[in-house]
């Protein structure tokens, strides 16, 4: 269920204003503004008049900044307690503003904007309640109320709209092809996830959020990962957040895919793997790096050189656990996945205190970025050798560098065919049996890729997409 924020101080005022605005739009006849939205399944049109900037809310319940709200912790509480507040209010104004990784810096994209609208003006009207809350066009108010424009086109809800409309038709118009800015990768995942918290399937969300089940589903995981590593992050007063990582999803992405391959042969390697994998991404290391990491990482190449502060304790060795009502045992974990496990949680914690501000001291948080230097440091050794016995192996594989030896080909026959343009050489007849050539290679491609490959990355879904159309 949607939370339900109440009624905003000016909402008499707000309605009577939009009331008087509409009577003014069917007096004066001729064609009027309209806007196309989705109302409880049905697509309807609804009038665009202006309001004041300044009488309008902030949508409280956004998904544009639900990750972000955790920036401040003590003002998301007051966002919680009174979301139309002057206090609340501007703290939804100044996140509207920030940059969605870093909210303490201001996103360059807002800026972008705030010029579009000084020199344009506004091109698509937004949508509000009767009562003056904003569902759709929050950061277009706030650059407008920068600029200190007197009104906003906006178009009105139903009347009869509740929170659970406002969620849902901010949603629909947020997932049109023709939005201007995304949502950023977290906030993705949250809106994907209170759809299955409200009961929906898989395959309905995929519909709704144009993508597929396989990548809902993906998403959800991810979203697991990162809740269970914020939680596992809480020491003392520190704690990372879900933003903490919104510059890490194709880090994600891969690290799901081949954590589902690597679980079908053996899910202890594949634990062992996503543990390894989830320390370099605290760090910061880039994708390339990332993908060194094998299940035998951490016992292989980065133990011996681990700083002595984060270096896990071999646990003892877990007695078999029993299975009530059945007279039987199973094998508890394995206990090199409960030390790479250990060893994630002390960077995770290491982290939230080098980032808690002011509930950690001077020394509490020099000595963590210290710890995370060092641990660093470590990792970036250890991926040394990593990546020399990496390259043995992919030369043991070379299906992906014949792939990118044909891309540079393609590339240079582009150059060939601007130069032939030019002189007006080209034989066209012989080209375009390369191309019919190059076609059949490609379904070729696609059907051992799919045979091959089961858990597809974007590259291999883009070429069997393709493929399938062309078929069709």
């Amino acid at each position: 269920m949607t939370k339900d924020f109440g009624h905003p101080p000016l909402a008499a005022e707000n309605q009577d204003l939009v009331e008087l605005r509409l009577k003014e739009l069917q007096e004066a006849g001729g064609v009027q503004e309209t806007l196309r939205i989705e109302w409880r399944g049905q697509p309807i049109q609804v009038e665009v008049i202006d309001m004041p900037v300044n009488s309008l809310y902030y949508n409280p319940g956004t998904h544009r900044i639900r990750a972000q709200r955790t920036h401040d912790p003590v003002r998301d509480r007051g966002l919680d307690e009174d979301a139309f507040s002057v206090e609340s209010q501007e703290y939804l104004h100044h996140l509207l503003k920030a940059l969605p990784s870093d909210p303490s810096k201001r996103d360059p994209d807002f800026d972008a904007l705030l010029e579009s609208l000084r020199e344009f003006k506004q091109n698509d009207p937004g949508l509000i309640t009767r009562d003056g809350i904003l569902v759709n066009g929050n950061t277009r108010r706030a650059a407008l109320k920068d600029l200190a424009e007197p009104s906003i086109r906006v178009g009105v809800l139903p009347s009869s709209c509740t929170w659970d409309d406002i969620n849902r038709v901010e949603l629909a118009l947020q997932l049109r092809k023709d939005h201007r800015r995304d949502y950023s990768y977290i906030n993705r995942l949250l809106a994907i996830d209170e759809q299955l918290s409200l009961g929906r399937t898989h395959a309905d969300i995929a519909r709704e959020f144009r993508t597929t089940t396989r990548a809902c589903e993906q998403d959800q995981w991810i979203l697991t990962t990162l809740n269970d590593l914020v939680e596992r992050s809480r020491t003392g007063g520190a704690q990372l957040r879900l933003l903490d990582f919104e510059d890490h999803q194709e880090k994600l992405k891969e690290l799901h895919r081949r954590w589902v391959k690597e679980s079908a042969s053996s899910q202890e390697k594949a634990d062992l793997m996503k543990e390894s994998r989830l320390t370099a991404i605290i760090l910061g290391f880039s994708k390339t790096d990332v993908r060194l990491i094998e299940p035998d990482f951490k016992s292989r190449y980065l133990d011996t050189r681990l700083p002595q502060a984060v270096r896990p304790q071999a646990p003892a060795a877990s007695p078999a656990v029993a299975i009530p009502g059945l007279n039987r045992t199973v094998r508890a974990a394995d206990p090199k996945v409960a030390e790479a496990r250990a060893l994630t949680d002390s960077v995770l914690k290491v982290k939230a205190v080098e980032a808690a501000g002011d509930n950690a001291s001077l020394e509490q948080v020099a000595e963590a970025a210290k710890t995370i230097t060092a641990v660093k440091a470590a990792v970036e050794e250890a991926l040394e050798p990593a990546g020399k016995d990496a390259r043995v192996r992919k030369r043991k594989q070379a299906a992906p560098d014949r792939i990118v030896d044909a891309c540079h080909d393609i590339e240079q026959c582009i150059t060939d065919l601007v130069l032939s343009r030019a002189s007006r050489s080209l034989d066209e007849e012989i080209f375009d049996e390369a191309v019919l050539k190059l076609r059949a290679s490609l379904g070729k491609l696609a059907g051992e890729a799919a045979r091959s490959i089961k858990e597809p990355g974007d590259g291999v879904t883009w070429l069997l997409g393709a493929v399938r159309k062309e078929q069709a």
